[in-house]
């Protein structure tokens, strides 16, 4: 008997001591443990000043976001109007240029010596129909007197107008060469900013092939495509928001242009939104459209409100025995405001840290 009631008071202690590490593990026998969603805060946080600010309920709008490029308004492609090979390009992407700067200067040697072979062409032809001009006059003459025959006056009439005549053909060629040679000084259009160079000195500018593109329009506009499901609740002459990432800051656009064909592959519409002029924004930029499409309540903070440590997101909210931290978790940003989608009811006053 003595035996098994040792036994039985062992088996009792090893259970009790198993529970008690069990407890211990688990944070049961902890008597600083910190409630669930809350941590006390430190002692030197206790003694700071603060600047109060209050959690909010509020209703926000929300967007789907369809992307798009950062495009120009006004493209503008420079081509070459004839064949040629490429002496200079005077301009790099990036530059601005005025109304009939000097673009490209193409080689214009054979240009020249056809100017040239035209020029002499026409003195020559000049020459000839000053001949014929003095010979059918006195050939006109001596018929008038009844000296010379009518076949004679017809001979050198048809002589002088086949003499006008070479004399027009190569007017023309001349004017042709010149006007051929004015091409191998390619100017720009209209002012604007260069922002492709697709031609280098040494290669051959062909007609029709583009050297050049340039933003002539001055302005920049978001082409975004927008999926059918929502196109409509887009309209022309809406002002929509604009994000540009690489800006950081949302930019305010205006729609100019819904494109009334779908893309049978994307079944999306491409919706052109022009952008105010604004420092660092280049064409060809990523961009987002913001494009209303219903509401939400929910829970806002301010951005300054939350502190990070790690991964943890925490606020330090008002409470009647001294400053408390409390986990959130956080969501969309927008302005100076979060929302806050867990760990605060939205009736908190928040402390942050006087600056």
């Amino acid at each position: 008997m003595a035996k098994r009631g040792f036994k039985l008071i062992s088996m009792f202690a090893g259970a009790g001591a198993l529970v008690l590490v069990i407890l211990y593990m688990g944070g049961f026998l902890a008597t600083d443990l910190i409630l669930p969603g809350f941590e006390p805060a430190h002692a030197q946080e206790m003694d700071n000043k603060y600047e109060e600010a209050q959690a909010r309920r509020t209703t926000w709008v929300d967007y789907y976001e369809a992307v798009g490029t950062v495009r120009p308004r006004t493209e503008t492609r420079v081509e070459a109007q004839i064949s040629a090979k490429v002496q200079k390009v005077l301009v790099r992407s990036g530059d601005r240029v005025e109304a009939g700067a000097l673009l490209i200067i193409l080689d214009d040697s054979q240009l020249n010596a056809k100017l040239g072979q035209s020029a002499q062409g026409l003195k020559s032809a000049k020459a000839a129909l000053e001949l014929a001009t003095s010979e059918y006059g006195r050939i006109k003459r001596l018929y008038d007197k009844k000296a010379a025959p009518k076949r004679d006056l017809d001979r050198t009439r048809e002589a002088l107008e086949r003499a006008n005549a070479a004399v027009n053909r190569v007017a023309k060629e001349v004017e042709e060469a010149r006007i051929g040679l004015s091409y191998t000084r390619i100017t720009a259009p209209e002012a604007g900013q260069v922002i492709k160079r697709t031609i280098e000195p040494g290669d051959i500018a062909l007609p029709g092939r583009s050297l050049l593109i340039m933003q002539t329009g001055g302005t920049l506009r978001l082409e975004a495509h927008v999926p059918e499901s929502y196109i409509s609740r887009v309209r022309v002459g809406q002002h929509l928001e604009v994000s540009v990432p690489a800006l950081g800051e949302p930019l305010k656009g205006k729609v100019e242009e819904i494109v009334p064909s779908a893309d049978p592959q994307t079944r999306t519409f491409l919706v052109k939104v022009t952008l105010k002029a604004v420092l660092d924004l280049y064409s060809g930029m990523f961009g987002r459209l913001q494009i209303p499409v219903g509401e939400s309540a929910v829970v806002l903070a301010p951005k300054d409100a939350i502190n990070r440590v790690g991964q943890l997101e925490m606020v330090l909210i008002k409470h009647k025995d001294g400053p408390r931290c409390v986990y959130v978790t956080t969501g969309r940003r927008r302005g100076s405001n979060v929302e806050i989608l867990s760990g605060l009811s939205g009736h908190e006053t928040l402390l942050m840290e006087a600056r």
